[in-house]
């Protein structure tokens, strides 16, 4: 039984960032230019900071696809960091040229630097914040853009907006809310939703804990950085009495329907065939201009805390990258479903 997996590895300002997909079908055909236009789609938003004026990401492929067809074999790609070239002497991996330059050792709070320190037993700060940067999520991106083309074959589409910024609701308030923050020196978060349609019934299962649908997005849309919240379907059902909420099915010409979609697609841990819908909530970035208080990780002394740069709102890019991770999620589950060595197989099995 063939599983969508993959790994990344790359620092915030290493050399570059890079994914290896294995369990891809051979013959999907790969759209290098989507990928981009996800990754661009990322870079987007109000109140981006200056490293997306950096970089321009764009995705190289390295293995596992001839000819704009993958071969079956794991499918490696690879962003480059233009801004490596202003960081070469900080991150090189040689031992012969330690630098202290740009060593950091004040935690800043709602960041990895203090718990990470711990963990891995590190003074300079830098050794944590490179790889638990959300840089990281451009790689993510453009593997969930291949997850995307994968599912497009079975006509399943999947979206992402912005519900809420800070107080406002609307593209003129999200504008003004960042603006707002941006002169305090401040940051701010918001509310994301994620829509995947067309999905058949059944991915997922109740006969284990783990193979919940609803429990592996969860887990793949938290573990997103800044998010601290995941729900599906109506997030409102704890005010709701189940004759509200439950979403009662219907007949019509022999299709069975819902005129409601409070479970967001899933029931028992399974698609039911309704448009699976998940909402987040994403922090404020901790990383303020304006910084808080914070300890010396050497001396513990009392201080404020390390500014890098960074955004002061990346909502619009959270929800790209939740989309691009919900993606992974759903290609897994098509192929744990209706897997095969190639997409025609594949294909054979899901129209059967």
């Amino acid at each position: 039984m063939e599983k969508f997996r993959f790994l990344t590895s790359g620092e915030s300002h290493g050399k570059c960032l890079t994914a290896i997909i294995e369990g891809l079908p051979a013959n999907l055909e790969i759209d290098i230019d989507f990928i981009n236009e996800e990754l661009k789609r990322r870079q987007c938003g109000y109140g981006r900071g200056g490293r997306m004026k950096i970089e321009s990401d764009t995705v190289e492929i390295m293995s596992g696809v001839r000819f704009g067809k993958t071969l079956g074999s794991p499918v490696t790609l690879v962003i480059k960091n233009n801004d490596f070239e202003n960081w070469q002497k900080v991150m090189i991996a040689d031992p012969k040229n330690i630098t202290s330059d740009k060593a950091f050792t004040t935690f800043r709070p709602g960041h990895a630097d203090y718990a990470g320190s711990v963990k891995y037993n590190q003074k300079d700060l830098r050794n944590i914040l490179e790889r638990s940067s959300a840089r990281k999520t451009a790689i993510e991106v453009a593997v969930g853009a291949v997850a995307k083309l994968f599912l497009k074959q079975f006509g399943i589409t999947g979206s992402s907006k912005v519900l809420q910024i800070g107080n406002g609701k609307t593209e003129e308030e999200f504008r003004a809310e960042i603006d707002k923050a941006k002169a305090a020196g401040d940051t701010l978060g918001g509310k994301i939703e994620v829509v995947y349609e067309n999905l058949p019934v059944g991915l997922g299962s109740f006969v284990h804990w783990d193979r919940t649908l609803d429990g592996k997005i969860a887990q793949a849309v938290m573990s997103v950085p800044a998010v601290k919240s995941v729900s599906i379907g109506n997030h409102h059902a704890y005010k709701m009495t189940g004759s509200e909420y439950h979403d009662e099915i219907f007949c019509e010409e022999g299709k069975i329907i819902r005129k409601t979609n409070n479970a967001g697609g899933i029931e028992g841990g399974m698609s039911n065939g309704e448009n699976i819908v998940v909402t987040a909530v994403m922090k404020p970035i901790p990383t303020l201009r304006k910084p808080l208080c914070s300890l010396d990780c050497v001396t513990l002394e009392q201080t404020e805390a390390h500014f890098e740069r960074s955004d002061t709102c990346a909502v619009e890019a959270c929800a790209v990258v939740a989309e691009a991770r919900v993606a992974c999620v759903l290609a897994d589950e098509i192929l744990l479903k209706y897997g095969g060595d190639c997409m025609e197989e594949c294909l054979k099995h899901f129209n059967n």
